[in-house]
Protein backbone atom coordinates (compact mmCIF):
# COMPACT_ATOMS: atom_id res chain seq x y z
CA UNK A 1 0.00 0.00 0.00
CA UNK A 2 1.17 3.51 -0.80
CA UNK A 3 2.98 5.04 2.19
CA UNK A 4 1.08 8.33 2.08
CA UNK A 5 -2.26 6.50 1.94
CA UNK A 6 -1.28 4.28 4.87
CA UNK A 7 -0.16 7.24 6.96
CA UNK A 8 -3.41 9.11 6.33
CA UNK A 9 -5.49 6.05 7.15
CA UNK A 10 -3.61 5.47 10.40
CA UNK A 11 -4.21 9.09 11.33
CA UNK A 12 -7.96 8.70 10.79
CA UNK A 13 -7.98 11.21 7.95
CA UNK A 14 -10.37 11.16 5.02
CA UNK A 15 -8.69 9.54 2.02
CA UNK A 16 -9.53 8.67 -1.58
CA UNK A 17 -8.31 5.40 -3.12
CA UNK A 18 -8.44 4.84 -6.87
CA UNK A 19 -8.58 1.13 -7.63
CA UNK A 20 -5.71 0.29 -10.02
CA UNK A 21 -7.26 -3.09 -10.85
CA UNK A 22 -10.48 -1.72 -12.36
CA UNK A 23 -10.66 -3.21 -15.86
CA UNK A 24 -12.93 -3.01 -18.92
CA UNK A 25 -15.84 -5.37 -18.52
CA UNK A 26 -15.10 -7.24 -21.73
CA UNK A 27 -11.74 -8.36 -20.33
CA UNK A 28 -12.98 -9.61 -16.94
CA UNK A 29 -16.62 -10.66 -17.28
CA UNK A 30 -15.71 -14.23 -18.15
CA UNK A 31 -13.56 -14.64 -15.06
CA UNK A 32 -15.97 -13.18 -12.50
CA UNK A 33 -17.43 -15.61 -9.97
CA UNK A 34 -20.90 -14.12 -10.58
CA UNK A 35 -22.55 -13.68 -13.98
CA UNK A 36 -25.51 -11.69 -15.19
CA UNK A 37 -27.36 -14.97 -15.64
CA UNK A 38 -26.82 -15.74 -11.94
CA UNK A 39 -28.38 -12.41 -11.00
CA UNK A 40 -31.32 -12.99 -13.33
CA UNK A 41 -31.97 -16.31 -11.57
CA UNK A 42 -32.19 -14.39 -8.29
CA UNK A 43 -34.58 -11.90 -9.88
CA UNK A 44 -36.78 -14.76 -11.08
CA UNK A 45 -36.86 -16.22 -7.55
CA UNK A 46 -38.04 -12.91 -6.13
CA UNK A 47 -40.79 -12.81 -8.77
CA UNK A 48 -41.94 -16.36 -8.00
CA UNK A 49 -42.40 -15.48 -4.35
CA UNK A 50 -44.00 -12.08 -4.97
CA UNK A 51 -47.67 -13.23 -4.74
CA UNK A 52 -46.95 -14.92 -1.41
CA UNK A 53 -45.08 -11.87 -0.10
CA UNK A 54 -47.99 -9.62 -1.04
CA UNK A 55 -50.22 -11.77 1.18
CA UNK A 56 -47.79 -12.03 4.10
CA UNK A 57 -46.73 -8.38 4.24
CA UNK A 58 -49.42 -5.71 3.72
CA UNK A 59 -46.71 -3.15 2.92
CA UNK A 60 -45.85 -5.14 -0.22
CA UNK A 61 -49.42 -5.57 -1.48
CA UNK A 62 -49.56 -2.31 -3.51
CA UNK A 63 -46.48 -3.43 -5.50
CA UNK A 64 -47.69 -7.00 -5.91
CA UNK A 65 -45.03 -8.35 -3.57
CA UNK A 66 -42.09 -6.62 -5.23
CA UNK A 67 -39.43 -5.04 -3.01
CA UNK A 68 -38.10 -1.97 -4.78
CA UNK A 69 -37.40 1.70 -4.12
CA UNK A 70 -37.69 4.87 -6.15
CA UNK A 71 -34.92 6.77 -7.92
CA UNK A 72 -35.64 10.39 -7.04
CA UNK A 73 -34.19 13.82 -7.87
CA UNK A 74 -32.83 15.88 -4.99
CA UNK A 75 -32.81 19.41 -6.42
CA UNK A 76 -32.02 21.32 -3.21
CA UNK A 77 -29.17 19.00 -2.34
CA UNK A 78 -27.95 19.18 -5.93
CA UNK A 79 -27.84 23.00 -5.75
CA UNK A 80 -25.90 22.80 -2.49
CA UNK A 81 -23.34 20.50 -4.14
CA UNK A 82 -23.04 22.76 -7.18
CA UNK A 83 -22.37 25.71 -4.87
CA UNK A 84 -19.66 23.65 -3.17
CA UNK A 85 -17.88 22.88 -6.43
CA UNK A 86 -19.74 20.09 -8.23
CA UNK A 87 -19.57 20.83 -11.99
CA UNK A 88 -22.65 22.61 -13.29
CA UNK A 89 -23.44 19.83 -15.78
CA UNK A 90 -23.54 17.08 -13.14
CA UNK A 91 -26.91 15.81 -11.94
CA UNK A 92 -27.65 14.21 -8.56
CA UNK A 93 -30.28 11.61 -7.69
CA UNK A 94 -31.01 9.50 -4.62
CA UNK A 95 -31.83 5.78 -4.61
CA UNK A 96 -34.33 5.51 -1.80
CA UNK A 97 -33.44 2.11 -0.37
CA UNK A 98 -33.75 3.77 3.05
CA UNK A 99 -37.50 3.58 2.42
CA UNK A 100 -37.69 0.01 1.12
CA UNK A 101 -40.90 -1.51 2.47
CA UNK A 102 -41.10 -3.74 5.55
CA UNK A 103 -37.56 -3.25 6.91
CA UNK A 104 -36.50 0.16 5.61
CA UNK A 105 -32.96 -0.55 4.42
CA UNK A 106 -30.85 -1.77 1.52
CA UNK A 107 -30.64 -5.11 3.33
CA UNK A 108 -34.30 -5.78 2.49
CA UNK A 109 -33.55 -6.96 -1.03
CA UNK A 110 -30.57 -9.18 -0.27
CA UNK A 111 -31.84 -10.45 3.07
CA UNK A 112 -35.20 -11.36 1.58
CA UNK A 113 -33.57 -13.23 -1.29
CA UNK A 114 -31.37 -15.22 1.09
CA UNK A 115 -34.39 -16.20 3.19
CA UNK A 116 -36.35 -17.20 0.09
CA UNK A 117 -33.46 -19.26 -1.26
CA UNK A 118 -33.45 -21.32 1.95
CA UNK A 119 -37.24 -21.61 1.98
CA UNK A 120 -37.41 -22.70 -1.66
CA UNK A 121 -34.68 -25.32 -1.30
CA UNK A 122 -36.32 -26.81 1.80
CA UNK A 123 -39.80 -26.76 0.25
CA UNK A 124 -38.62 -28.48 -2.93
CA UNK A 125 -36.70 -31.12 -0.98
CA UNK A 126 -39.70 -31.85 1.26
CA UNK A 127 -42.27 -31.91 -1.55
CA UNK A 128 -44.11 -28.78 -0.45
CA UNK A 129 -43.33 -27.48 -3.93
CA UNK A 130 -43.11 -29.62 -7.05
CA UNK A 131 -41.02 -27.12 -9.00
CA UNK A 132 -40.52 -23.44 -9.87
CA UNK A 133 -43.86 -23.30 -11.71
CA UNK A 134 -45.84 -24.43 -8.67
CA UNK A 135 -48.16 -22.17 -6.64
CA UNK A 136 -45.81 -20.48 -4.16
CA UNK A 137 -48.64 -19.01 -2.11
CA UNK A 138 -49.00 -22.53 -0.74
CA UNK A 139 -45.98 -21.78 1.44
CA UNK A 140 -48.12 -19.43 3.49
CA UNK A 141 -50.50 -22.20 4.55
CA UNK A 142 -50.35 -23.76 8.05
CA UNK A 143 -48.66 -26.98 6.93
CA UNK A 144 -45.80 -25.08 5.32
CA UNK A 145 -45.45 -22.70 8.26
CA UNK A 146 -45.31 -25.65 10.64
CA UNK A 147 -42.58 -27.17 8.49
CA UNK A 148 -40.52 -23.97 8.43
CA UNK A 149 -40.94 -23.62 12.20
CA UNK A 150 -38.77 -26.72 12.55
CA UNK A 151 -35.87 -24.81 11.00
CA UNK A 152 -33.94 -21.82 12.30
CA UNK A 153 -32.23 -19.09 10.30
CA UNK A 154 -29.23 -17.47 11.96
CA UNK A 155 -27.17 -14.43 11.06
CA UNK A 156 -24.51 -12.13 12.49
CA UNK A 157 -25.32 -8.46 12.08
CA UNK A 158 -24.62 -4.88 13.09
CA UNK A 159 -28.34 -4.21 12.70
CA UNK A 160 -30.04 -3.87 9.33
CA UNK A 161 -29.27 -7.31 7.91
CA UNK A 162 -30.48 -8.86 11.15
CA UNK A 163 -33.73 -6.92 10.81
CA UNK A 164 -34.19 -8.14 7.25
CA UNK A 165 -33.54 -11.80 8.04
CA UNK A 166 -35.56 -11.60 11.23
CA UNK A 167 -38.67 -9.93 9.85
CA UNK A 168 -38.83 -11.85 6.57
CA UNK A 169 -37.81 -15.15 8.16
CA UNK A 170 -40.41 -14.88 10.89
CA UNK A 171 -42.98 -13.87 8.28
CA UNK A 172 -42.56 -17.27 6.63
CA UNK A 173 -42.63 -19.07 9.98
CA UNK A 174 -38.92 -19.81 10.51
CA UNK A 175 -37.26 -19.58 13.85
CA UNK A 176 -34.65 -16.81 13.68
CA UNK A 177 -31.59 -16.14 15.81
CA UNK A 178 -29.73 -12.87 15.25
CA UNK A 179 -26.25 -12.49 16.74
CA UNK A 180 -25.72 -8.75 17.12
CA UNK A 181 -22.47 -6.93 17.76
CA UNK A 182 -21.92 -4.13 20.25
CA UNK A 183 -22.57 -1.49 17.59
CA UNK A 184 -26.17 -2.58 16.96
CA UNK A 185 -28.81 -0.06 18.02
CA UNK A 186 -31.21 -0.96 20.80
CA UNK A 187 -34.32 -0.14 18.77
CA UNK A 188 -33.32 -2.66 16.10
CA UNK A 189 -32.92 -5.36 18.74
CA UNK A 190 -36.32 -4.51 20.18
CA UNK A 191 -38.00 -4.64 16.77
CA UNK A 192 -36.54 -8.11 16.23
CA UNK A 193 -37.79 -9.32 19.58
CA UNK A 194 -41.28 -7.99 18.77
CA UNK A 195 -41.52 -10.21 15.68
CA UNK A 196 -40.41 -13.24 17.68
CA UNK A 197 -36.72 -13.45 16.74
CA UNK A 198 -34.11 -14.43 19.31
CA UNK A 199 -31.46 -11.74 19.75
CA UNK A 200 -28.06 -12.76 21.09
CA UNK A 201 -25.96 -9.76 22.10
CA UNK A 202 -22.16 -9.87 21.84
CA UNK A 203 -19.74 -7.46 23.52
CA UNK A 204 -17.34 -7.77 20.59
CA UNK A 205 -17.47 -6.50 17.03
CA UNK A 206 -19.30 -7.70 13.93
CA UNK A 207 -16.72 -10.36 13.04
CA UNK A 208 -16.97 -11.91 16.51
CA UNK A 209 -20.78 -12.09 16.31
CA UNK A 210 -20.56 -13.76 12.89
CA UNK A 211 -18.01 -16.28 14.12
CA UNK A 212 -20.29 -17.45 16.93
CA UNK A 213 -23.31 -17.68 14.61
CA UNK A 214 -21.32 -19.63 12.02
CA UNK A 215 -19.98 -22.13 14.57
CA UNK A 216 -23.42 -22.64 16.14
CA UNK A 217 -25.08 -23.33 12.78
CA UNK A 218 -22.41 -25.87 11.82
CA UNK A 219 -23.62 -28.12 14.63
CA UNK A 220 -27.21 -28.52 13.40
CA UNK A 221 -28.65 -29.42 9.96
CA UNK A 222 -31.83 -27.53 10.88
CA UNK A 223 -29.98 -24.30 11.55
CA UNK A 224 -29.22 -22.29 8.41
CA UNK A 225 -26.53 -19.63 8.69
CA UNK A 226 -26.87 -16.68 6.32
CA UNK A 227 -23.29 -15.49 6.07
CA UNK A 228 -22.98 -11.77 5.34
CA UNK A 229 -19.29 -12.25 4.59
CA UNK A 230 -19.57 -15.17 2.16
CA UNK A 231 -23.18 -15.62 1.01
CA UNK A 232 -23.77 -15.65 -2.74
CA UNK A 233 -27.52 -15.61 -2.11
CA UNK A 234 -27.23 -12.31 -0.27
CA UNK A 235 -24.95 -10.84 -2.92
CA UNK A 236 -27.24 -11.93 -5.76
CA UNK A 237 -30.27 -10.42 -4.05
CA UNK A 238 -28.50 -7.09 -3.76
CA UNK A 239 -27.32 -7.33 -7.36
CA UNK A 240 -30.93 -7.50 -8.61
CA UNK A 241 -31.07 -3.75 -7.91
CA UNK A 242 -28.46 -3.25 -10.61
CA UNK A 243 -30.53 -5.16 -13.16
CA UNK A 244 -33.53 -2.94 -12.39
CA UNK A 245 -31.62 0.32 -12.78
CA UNK A 246 -31.99 0.77 -16.57
CA UNK A 247 -35.77 1.09 -16.40
CA UNK A 248 -35.54 3.59 -13.56
CA UNK A 249 -32.87 5.57 -15.36
CA UNK A 250 -35.01 5.67 -18.50
CA UNK A 251 -38.00 6.91 -16.51
CA UNK A 252 -35.83 9.78 -15.20
CA UNK A 253 -34.47 10.45 -18.71
CA UNK A 254 -30.94 9.66 -17.64
CA UNK A 255 -28.64 8.55 -20.45
CA UNK A 256 -25.57 6.47 -19.57
CA UNK A 257 -22.62 6.47 -21.96
CA UNK A 258 -18.87 7.10 -21.92
CA UNK A 259 -19.65 10.80 -22.47
CA UNK A 260 -22.27 10.77 -19.68
CA UNK A 261 -20.99 8.36 -17.02
CA UNK A 262 -23.09 7.15 -14.11
CA UNK A 263 -21.43 7.34 -10.68
CA UNK A 264 -22.88 5.14 -7.94
CA UNK A 265 -21.98 6.22 -4.41
CA UNK A 266 -22.42 3.23 -2.11
CA UNK A 267 -21.95 3.11 1.68
CA UNK A 268 -19.86 0.06 2.53
CA UNK A 269 -19.52 -2.12 5.61
CA UNK A 270 -18.51 -5.73 5.02
CA UNK A 271 -19.25 -5.15 1.33
CA UNK A 272 -22.13 -7.44 0.35
CA UNK A 273 -24.81 -4.87 -0.48
CA UNK A 274 -22.60 -2.33 -2.28
CA UNK A 275 -20.65 -5.11 -3.98
CA UNK A 276 -23.79 -6.73 -5.33
CA UNK A 277 -25.23 -3.42 -6.51
CA UNK A 278 -21.97 -2.37 -8.16
CA UNK A 279 -21.59 -5.70 -9.92
CA UNK A 280 -25.19 -5.78 -11.14
CA UNK A 281 -24.92 -2.23 -12.46
CA UNK A 282 -21.65 -2.88 -14.29
CA UNK A 283 -22.95 -6.08 -15.88
CA UNK A 284 -26.08 -4.42 -17.22
CA UNK A 285 -24.84 -0.88 -17.96
CA UNK A 286 -21.23 -1.57 -18.92
CA UNK A 287 -18.10 0.46 -18.27
CA UNK A 288 -19.93 3.79 -18.22
CA UNK A 289 -21.32 2.75 -14.83
CA UNK A 290 -18.76 3.65 -12.17
CA UNK A 291 -18.96 2.54 -8.55
CA UNK A 292 -17.40 4.18 -5.49
CA UNK A 293 -17.61 2.87 -1.93
CA UNK A 294 -17.83 5.19 1.08
CA UNK A 295 -16.54 4.00 4.46
CA UNK A 296 -15.96 5.56 7.90
CA UNK A 297 -12.43 6.76 8.66
CA UNK A 298 -12.25 4.30 11.58
CA UNK A 299 -13.58 1.32 9.59
CA UNK A 300 -12.22 1.37 6.02
CA UNK A 301 -12.47 -2.39 5.68
CA UNK A 302 -12.93 -2.90 1.96
CA UNK A 303 -10.63 -0.03 1.01
CA UNK A 304 -7.90 -1.76 3.01
CA UNK A 305 -8.70 -5.13 1.47
CA UNK A 306 -8.16 -3.74 -2.02
CA UNK A 307 -5.31 -1.33 -1.27
CA UNK A 308 -3.24 -4.05 0.43
CA UNK A 309 -4.28 -6.84 -1.94
CA UNK A 310 -5.00 -8.98 1.11
CA UNK A 311 -8.78 -8.91 0.58
CA UNK A 312 -10.53 -10.52 3.57
CA UNK A 313 -7.20 -11.17 5.29
CA UNK A 314 -6.75 -7.64 6.60
CA UNK A 315 -8.29 -5.80 9.55
CA UNK A 316 -8.54 -2.09 10.26
CA UNK A 317 -7.34 -2.87 13.77
CA UNK A 318 -3.87 -3.66 12.38
CA UNK A 319 -3.64 -0.01 11.33
CA UNK A 320 -4.60 1.29 14.74
CA UNK A 321 -8.21 1.99 13.80
CA UNK A 322 -11.03 1.25 16.23
CA UNK A 323 -13.82 0.13 13.91
CA UNK A 324 -16.17 2.29 15.98
CA UNK A 325 -18.33 4.83 14.21
CA UNK A 326 -21.67 6.62 14.46
CA UNK A 327 -22.52 4.74 11.25
CA UNK A 328 -23.38 1.47 13.00
CA UNK A 329 -24.20 -0.31 9.75
CA UNK A 330 -20.65 0.34 8.52
CA UNK A 331 -18.84 -0.59 11.75
CA UNK A 332 -16.84 -3.42 10.19
CA UNK A 333 -13.08 -3.88 10.52
CA UNK A 334 -12.60 -6.84 8.16
CA UNK A 335 -14.13 -7.02 4.65
CA UNK A 336 -15.74 -9.92 2.84
CA UNK A 337 -13.21 -12.05 0.98
CA UNK A 338 -15.86 -12.86 -1.63
CA UNK A 339 -16.70 -9.22 -2.29
CA UNK A 340 -13.09 -8.00 -2.27
CA UNK A 341 -12.13 -10.49 -4.94
CA UNK A 342 -15.15 -9.55 -7.06
CA UNK A 343 -14.50 -5.82 -6.66
CA UNK A 344 -10.79 -6.10 -7.48
CA UNK A 345 -11.56 -5.57 -11.18
CA UNK A 346 -15.02 -3.95 -10.90
CA UNK A 347 -14.80 -1.12 -8.35
CA UNK A 348 -13.57 2.31 -9.44
CA UNK A 349 -12.57 3.58 -6.03
CA UNK A 350 -13.29 4.01 -2.35
CA UNK A 351 -13.00 6.88 0.10
CA UNK A 352 -13.50 7.54 3.78
CA UNK A 353 -15.52 10.07 5.74
CA UNK A 354 -15.36 11.17 9.38
CA UNK A 355 -18.17 10.79 11.89
CA UNK A 356 -18.52 14.57 12.10
CA UNK A 357 -19.03 14.74 8.34
CA UNK A 358 -21.52 11.85 8.48
CA UNK A 359 -23.64 13.70 11.04
CA UNK A 360 -23.43 16.80 8.88
CA UNK A 361 -24.76 14.86 5.91
CA UNK A 362 -27.64 13.51 8.05
CA UNK A 363 -28.59 17.13 8.81
CA UNK A 364 -28.18 18.24 5.19
CA UNK A 365 -30.42 15.44 3.92
CA UNK A 366 -33.11 16.45 6.40
CA UNK A 367 -32.83 20.20 5.96
CA UNK A 368 -32.53 20.10 2.17
CA UNK A 369 -34.86 17.27 1.19
CA UNK A 370 -36.69 16.11 4.37
CA UNK A 371 -34.90 12.77 4.06
CA UNK A 372 -34.69 10.67 7.21
CA UNK A 373 -31.33 8.93 6.85
CA UNK A 374 -29.11 6.96 9.18
CA UNK A 375 -25.47 8.08 9.27
CA UNK A 376 -24.61 4.93 7.31
CA UNK A 377 -26.92 6.01 4.51
CA UNK A 378 -25.87 9.65 4.65
CA UNK A 379 -22.32 8.52 3.85
CA UNK A 380 -23.39 8.32 0.21
CA UNK A 381 -23.90 12.09 0.11
CA UNK A 382 -20.15 12.58 0.51
CA UNK A 383 -19.57 10.80 -2.79
CA UNK A 384 -20.16 13.32 -5.59
CA UNK A 385 -17.76 15.98 -4.31
CA UNK A 386 -15.15 13.45 -3.19
CA UNK A 387 -15.10 11.84 -6.63
CA UNK A 388 -14.91 15.19 -8.42
CA UNK A 389 -12.16 16.47 -6.15
CA UNK A 390 -10.12 13.35 -6.94
CA UNK A 391 -9.80 14.63 -10.56
CA UNK A 392 -10.29 11.21 -12.08
CA UNK A 393 -9.37 10.90 -15.78
CA UNK A 394 -12.53 8.85 -16.47
CA UNK A 395 -14.64 11.89 -15.52
CA UNK A 396 -12.52 14.66 -17.01
CA UNK A 397 -14.57 16.91 -19.28
CA UNK A 398 -17.69 14.79 -18.89
CA UNK A 399 -21.05 15.61 -17.34
CA UNK A 400 -21.84 12.85 -14.88
CA UNK A 401 -24.98 11.60 -13.18
CA UNK A 402 -24.49 10.78 -9.51
CA UNK A 403 -26.72 8.33 -7.63
CA UNK A 404 -26.35 8.52 -3.86
CA UNK A 405 -27.54 5.15 -2.56
CA UNK A 406 -29.46 5.77 0.67
CA UNK A 407 -29.20 2.54 2.62
CA UNK A 408 -31.38 3.02 5.70
CA UNK A 409 -33.11 5.35 8.09
CA UNK A 410 -36.83 5.62 7.39
CA UNK A 411 -37.65 3.45 10.41
CA UNK A 412 -35.45 5.40 12.83
CA UNK A 413 -37.47 6.16 15.99
CA UNK A 414 -38.19 9.87 16.45
CA UNK A 415 -36.01 10.11 19.54
CA UNK A 416 -33.05 8.43 17.78
CA UNK A 417 -33.33 10.73 14.79
CA UNK A 418 -33.69 13.84 16.95
CA UNK A 419 -30.55 12.84 18.86
CA UNK A 420 -28.59 12.50 15.60
CA UNK A 421 -29.74 15.91 14.43
CA UNK A 422 -28.88 17.42 17.80
CA UNK A 423 -25.34 16.03 17.50
CA UNK A 424 -25.16 17.66 14.08
CA UNK A 425 -26.32 20.97 15.54
CA UNK A 426 -29.76 21.10 13.98
CA UNK A 427 -33.39 20.31 14.90
CA UNK A 428 -35.95 17.82 13.57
Amino acid sequence: MDNALEAALRAGQSVFFTNPGRAPLVTVAGSLAVTRADIEVAGDRLERFAPLLAELFPELAPAGGSVESALVPVPVLERRLHAAGLPAGDRVFLKADHALPVVGSVKARGGLHAVLAVAEALALADGLLSGPRDEYRRLGEPAARDFFAGHTLSVGSTGNLGLSIGVFGRGLGFGVTVHMSAEARAWKKEKLRRVGATVVEHPGDYAAACAVAREEAARSPRRHFIDDENSLDLLLGYAVAGLRLPDQLAACRIAVSPEHPLCLHLPCGVGGAPGGIALGARLVLGDAAQAYFVEPTQAPALLLGLATGRHGGVSAAVYGLTGRTVADGLAVSRPSELVCRLMASVLDGAHTVSDAALLGHVAEAWNDEALRLEPSAAAALAGPLAVRRANLPALAGRAATHICWATGGSLLPDAEFAALLARAGTRP
